[in-house]
């Protein structure tokens, strides 16, 4: 689990209701909370293709959830498979899937034992990072699109409450809630926008970014070992991908 997003989420959320706590129940306004939300989804869903927003829940666990493995592990793993490669062949590598679950490395790896021109092996690995990178884009995007939209239904939700009140002025005991949904929706569609959306929204992209960089990490290795080269040279190729505080972590 991903903690600084828990913990980010959490000491964001007890700050705001510590200045809140004079009376928490004044911010609680439920036709307020369905302007923002439903228009906010409505209005995505009419950006968005329906099957898209049906995986937004697969999307909001890649925040708290990334993958464990780190490129140092995975160097780590690669290098091992290059050695017994070198020492046994190829055919040494057929059932590596109990030694790791990397499945991007499996997957590279049966193409390499199965012979399968090295151009080919390059173009099907490239494609499928190129579709990672687009569908994490797009969930990004998703939430990106929500955090931008959040404020505007909230602007919306002040309008219909100062249209509400100013029809009514006469009635001075409508006033008062129409003046709260005026104001409560703006603060629920900046509430919402700020702590949840375009954090999810930023945090989705650096997750693509750490995955990208393992998948390319892990097709450089993959090549290295159908090419035959040796330790040294493959072990260069791969940490090639790290800070160089973390390349003397490994080799040291």
């Amino acid at each position: 689990m991903d903690i600084s997003s828990v913990i980010g989420l959490i000491l964001a959320s007890i700050l705001i209701l510590a200045g809140m706590a004079e009376s928490i129940a004044a911010f609680v306004n439920f036709p307020s909370l369905l302007i923002v939300i439903g228009g906010t989804l409505g209005a995505t869903m009419v950006f968005f293709p329906l099957e898209a927003m049906l995986k937004i829940g697969g999307v909001v666990k890649i925040v708290f959830f990334p993958r464990s493995e780190s490129p140092s592990t995975l160097i780590a793993t690669i290098i091992d498979f290059a050695g017994r490669a070198r020492r046994e062949g190829l055919l040494s590598l057929q059932n590596v899937e109990s030694e790791t679950d990397y499945e991007f490395l499996i997957n590279g790896l049966n193409m390499v034992v199965d012979q399968i021109e090295p151009e080919v092996v390059e173009n099907i690995m490239a494609n499928e990072i190129d579709y990672l990178e687009e569908r994490h884009k797009n969930g990004a995007d998703i939430f990106a699109t929500m955090g931008a939209l959040a404020p505007a239904l909230g602007m919306i939700g002040t309008l219909i409450g100062l249209v509400l009140m100013l029809q009514n002025l006469e009635d001075t005991s409508a006033i008062g809630p129409n003046m709260s949904i005026a104001l409560i929706t703006t603060f629920y569609g900046a509430l919402m926008a700020n702590i949840i959306f375009i954090p999810f929204s930023g945090k989705l992209r650096i997750r693509s970014a750490q995955e990208v960089l393992l998948m390319r990490l892990t097709m450089e290795g993959v090549m290295a070992i159908g090419a035959g080269n040796n330790l040294h040279t493959v072990e260069n190729k791969l940490t090639s991908f790290l800070a160089p505080k973390l390349r003397a972590n490994l080799t040291g």
